[in-house]
């Protein structure tokens, strides 16, 4: 018997993150792990235990426990660090997280190179045998000239291997994005964008049209539209899904009707990331157990997404 899918089966979650996994979904800022950050600087970030009824609510929740505490260039560095350290005793053997781009002023002084060095420096000390997937991060809710000149200090840098855009589904249109997106291309960068959290089904298929993505953050929308599931499925774009995320900000009512089950029995390709592991309690290895527990995904299945995960990308 597959060790993997037994630890499911007697639901041991130690034996769970002894396994490699990839976590291709993770905000660094909240991607922290607990106890470490607690043992540097005491200070205790409670997760959340009931679903929030707006995102004003998680916006708070940032301002009690993130943005008084850790608004300063040692402490940006610092998350970085207990990110990594998370990771490692998830057993995540791969790992894509990245500053977003007004980072690069706020907390590295505009060098693009001591902002790379904060994350491989940190990945060296902590777990150098994880593979880091450095990203460039994009908050949708700023003007695009804005966004240009921050990215012409990022473009020509190899150490980047992806493109994300986050925030509200609903602040601009995604075409707005194109030019971005069409040089990211030419940079060589894999494409992602958050969209299908919030937004429809017909939101997912249209930022995938227009921004020609290769990955979409959540995308859970696309469940309630048979042809955008086999748009998805037939496009082989993948989908990097966050359940717990999706549990406790009212995306979905219950683990065990997640979408993630039915988007993969129609073939679309889809990974379990954590999102925000300090505020979700959401790590990699409980994102797995809880799917299994709740019969959203057999132990079989789970094994099969998990070995999906770790598959290098073919160009």
């Amino acid at each position: 018997m597959n060790s993997f899918t037994y630890a499911l089966e007697q639901r041991n979650l130690e034996e769970l993150r002894k396994y490699p996994k990839a976590d291709l979904h993770n905000h660094f800022v909240l991607g922290g792990n607990r106890m470490f950050i607690y043992q540097k600087t005491r200070k205790k970030i409670e997760p959340l235990v009931n679903p929030l009824s707006s995102m004003d609510e998680m916006n708070q929740w940032s301002q009690k426990y993130i943005d008084q505490d850790f608004n300063s260039t040692a402490m940006r560095k610092f998350l970085i660090r207990a990110t990594f350290e998370q990771a490692k005793e998830d057993g995540v053997t791969v790992l894509e997280i990245g500053e977003d781009v007004w980072g690069l002023n706020e907390f590295f002084n505009n060098d693009i190179d001591e902002l790379v060095n904060a994350f491989t420096s940190a990945q060296k000390e902590v777990a150098p045998d994880i593979e880091l997937r450095l990203q460039i991060g994009l908050s949708r809710h700023c003007p695009i000239s804005y966004l240009e000149d921050c990215l012409s200090l990022f473009w020509g840098n190899k150490n980047f291997y992806s493109i994300d855009l986050y925030g509200d589904e609903l602040a601009q249109p995604i075409e707005n994005f194109k030019g971005i997106y069409r040089r990211a291309k030419k940079e060589g960068l894999r494409l992602k964008a958050h969209v299908g959290e919030w937004g429809t089904a017909k939101d997912v298929r249209t930022a995938v049209e227009e921004l020609e993505l290769d990955e979409v953050q959540h995308g859970i929308a696309a469940v309630s539209d048979e042809s955008v599931i086999r748009f998805l499925a037939d496009n082989k774009i993948r989908l990097n899904i966050t359940p717990t995320s999706n549990i406790l900000l009212g995306r979905v009512a219950d683990m065990s009707m997640h979408p993630i089950g039915k988007l993969y029995r129609s073939g679309v390709d889809v990974t379990i990331n954590s999102d925000d592991v300090l505020i979700f309690d959401s790590d990699v290895s409980k994102e797995y157990l809880r799917l299994y527990e709740s019969q959203c995904l057999t132990a079989e299945e789970l094994e099969n997404i998990r070995k999906n995960g770790l598959k290098p990308i073919i160009v």
